[in-house]
């Protein structure tokens, strides 16, 4: 009998604007697979009936999903959680701040754990880790705490919100196993955490590449390219974790001695305005063009129409962007403090500060056609080959030791 994983997390594609929620169906559909049972735990806001606190529930052979009333969602700050919070009826009923809606969703944790059956507990990131924690409690089962990314990764240096610190490292605490999503994630919940080595497992992150052959080529930047432009693409959330300052950065050296270039950053965050105000200062807003959030069609058509990607990440635990980027065929440059950056070997690498060096490895790129079709043919090769079907099968190994 295959074992039964209650798993808890905070976004699900297609509701998702990042990495996490894309890495969490990825794993849990290859669980599922090979015979895991998982029930999948997540915050969705309930707007017909907000004082229902079960919103919906699915499921699909070996997989069950439970949607619970939250108004917790992906990337939320303690700002913006007041914000959506200001905006509901019946909003009493709801965490007054971001950590108590966190501590609120821990508590339907508790009813769902005395309901459901269960052999171990699989709790992502630190908005999820209170719920871990709690089932573990009501049910003396082992618990997993995943370390998608940390506060030192989405801060940076001197900026680590110490209320969301304290939650992780509890959840790692009172976690019976840590599993990292790289061994640059590992050193970092080593130093700052105090969690051993050896309560830490590193499963990398899969990818499925399946949905990438689902879309035809369109044509987005044709009357760019018919006029002899290349293109560069920043594609991630537009935040200080994922360097977008350090590509403008590169973008101006670039086109310092390649006028034919445009760049394209396609996200959203909380810098995107100052982001857009520094390539008007920097004096190439012209050759710098903002899409916004993409998903799905435009944005694999973004990934086969681009020249080169690039990843300048500051701290990046893993990054399935670049993987994205490779099955669609376009080569990368990717950060080297970055986890991705451990798995590929056909993918250019810099560090996210080296600015000369990144702007250098562009221009080569872009110059020499032999070498992208050899980056992308390799490189995409490589990305077809690491699978969640590897992340599943550690995972498991995992499950079976506890």
């Amino acid at each position: 009998m295959g074992k039964k994983v209650l798993m808890f997390g905070w976004e699900l594609p297609p509701q998702n604007s990042g990495g996490l929620g894309v890495a969490c169906f990825g794993l849990s559909k290859s669980l599922a697979e090979r015979g895991v049972e998982v029930t999948f735990v997540l915050p969705r806001k309930n707007e017909k009936n907000p004082f229902f606190n079960v919103v919906s529930v699915k499921k699909v052979c070996n997989y069950k999903e439970i949607e619970v009333n939250s108004l917790l969602s992906p990337y939320l700050s303690s700002g913006s959680y007041k914000r959506i919070l200001s905006g509901v009826q019946d909003g009493d009923i709801y965490g007054r701040t971001l950590l108590d809606e966190v501590s609120r969703y821990a508590k339907y944790a508790k009813e769902i754990a005395l309901s459901e059956k269960f052999d171990v507990i699989h709790a992502h990131d630190w908005l999820s880790f209170g719920a871990g924690i709690t089932a573990k409690k009501v049910s003396g089962k082992p618990l997993i705490a995943h370390i998608h990314a940390t506060e030192f990764d989405r801060g940076g240096v001197g900026r680590v919100n110490q209320e969301v610190y304290n939650r992780e490292k509890e959840g790692m605490e009172e976690a019976d196993k840590v599993i990292t999503v790289s061994n640059f994630t590992k050193g970092i919940v080593m130093k700052h955490y105090g969690i051993p080595s050896k309560k830490i497992e590193v499963v990398h992150n899969g990818m499925d590449d399946t949905e990438s052959k689902s879309f035809e080529k369109e044509e987005l930047l044709k009357s760019f390219k018919d006029a002899g432009y290349k293109t560069v693409a920043f594609i991630g959330r537009i935040t200080i974790q994922k360097g977008p300052d350090y590509f403008l950065k590169m973008a101006k050296k670039v086109l310092d001695y390649n006028k034919k270039v445009i760049f394209i950053v396609a996200g959203s965050g909380d810098m995107e305005r100052q982001i857009m105000h520094q390539a008007g200062e920097l004096g190439i807003s012209d050759k710098v063009f903002f899409t916004g959030f993409l998903r799905g069609k435009k944005l694999y058509n973004l990934f086969r129409e681009a020249d080169i990607f690039v990843m300048p990440s500051i701290s990046e635990p893993f990054g399935l962007t670049p993987l994205e980027s490779l099955i669609n065929g376009t080569p990368v440059l990717i950060s080297k403090q970055s986890g991705v950056s451990e798995v590929l070997k056909n993918a250019l690498k810099v560090d996210f500060w080296d600015i000369d060096e990144m702007a250098n490895k562009i221009l080569t790129a872009l110059s020499s056609e032999p070498m992208r079709i050899c980056l992308a043919r390799s490189g995409e090769e490589e990305a077809r080959r690491i699978k969640w079907d590897s992340a599943a099968d550690k995972c498991i190994s995992i499950y079976n030791k506890l």
